[in-house]
């Protein structure tokens, strides 16, 4: 399977900045043909002009997040199903700053995770630890648990995506160190096999975190990093095309 890319745009950018963009990614990815999936995360308003851009490119479109039902009296909330018509294929679930900014648990990651699939998305579960767990020596012990917390059991391979960004690295500028990482994707594939079953070496774990093409070709080599979740330089089309063309 492709390494996947993915772009969070995060709250971001107006719809001229929205169209500019899209538009420098699908004319400059069909130049460059990088070697991974390609998919961007753009605010939710932005969705609909982002995939009508995007149409017959190979990038794909996903949401930042999702409501656990389908519908219902849930003001400024968007469901899964809604995304999907929009032309969506994946959804960010569980990132950091939807934990911390709106308290969001494992259950209720898990139940976006389960409504996401129903309306044919793809969920990228986040998880990751704070600076104070990583100097603790808790770090592993809190990815297995969001991870238990989070992920729906039993789930097909095929249809989930993981991706694993330390709070302390977002939009910070640090990095985690490749063994840091590559200890830390060991474990959630450790930890997936009990969750998923078979198949489990078939889902994609992403890394996130100040990943810049400086870094990306390290990153992507560890072992089982499948990709890499991008924020800030997921805005600057050359550098997010620049980190696809490190992928192996």
């Amino acid at each position: 399977m492709k390494p996947l890319i993915a772009g969070n745009w995060k709250m971001n950018g107006l719809a001229a900045d929205a169209r500019a963009l899209a538009e420098d990614l699908k004319a400059s990815s069909q130049a460059a043909g990088p070697a991974c999936e390609l998919l961007v995360c753009p605010p939710f308003l932005h969705v609909p002009l982002v995939a009508e851009i995007l149409g017959g490119s190979s990038i794909h479109v996903g949401g930042q997040d999702c409501h656990a039902t389908a519908s219902g009296a849930h003001t400024g909330d968007t469901s899964g199903a809604m995304l999907r018509d929009l032309g969506c294929s994946h959804v960010i679930l569980g990132h950091s700053e939807r934990r911390a900014d709106h308290g969001e648990s494992d259950a209720l990651i898990r139940a976006k995770a389960e409504a996401a699939l129903a309306a044919g998305l793809v969920p990228i579960v986040c998880v990751g630890e704070t600076a104070g767990e990583r100097s603790s020596g808790q770090a592993l012990t809190v990815i297995a648990r969001q991870l238990k917390g989070s992920v729906p059991v039993g789930m097909a391979a095929e249809r989930l995506v993981v991706a694993y960004e330390p709070v302390w690295a977002i939009g910070t500028g640090d990095t985690a160190t490749p063994g840091d990482v590559a200890e830390v994707h060991n474990e959630i594939r450790r930890v997936l096999a009990g969750l998923v079953g078979e198949g489990s070496d078939q889902v994609r774990i992403l890394y996130g975190g100040s990943v810049k093409p400086e870094n990306a070709a390290e990153l992507l080599a560890q072992s089982n990093v499948g990709g890499a979740l991008v924020g800030g330089a997921s805005l600057k089309p050359q550098d997010f095309l620049a980190i696809a063309a490190s992928c192996p």
